[in-house]
């Protein structure tokens, strides 16, 4: 069984496996950790991506949430833009 000592520790467990990333700017991104550095950089492939974005009605002052997913293949991730990485999840 491997030993989880630091923090990436638990990220190295998740090379191959489906991540969940949370991104500045309300994105979020679901896919296969292929790769990652110190900076929490990563190569993620098998990617859905989803923006979520408000907007105010200006007729009735409501608050409208639009969310908008795509799709893609491989894609590089900057660390500096990362929030949060959640591993997938065990079962024991």
């Amino acid at each position: 069984m491997s030993s989880i000592e630091s923090p990436l520790d638990l990220i190295r467990l998740s090379i191959s496996e489906r991540v969940y990333v949370k991104l500045r700017s309300n994105r979020e991104l679901r896919g296969v950790l292929h790769a990652y550095d110190q900076h929490l950089n990563m190569v993620l492939g098998q990617v859905e991506e989803t923006v979520t974005s408000k907007e105010v009605d200006e007729e009735t002052d409501e608050e409208i949430v639009k969310k908008s997913k795509r799709e893609v293949d491989m894609l590089f991730v900057r660390g500096d833009v990362v929030i949060l990485v959640s591993p997938p999840l065990k079962s024991t």
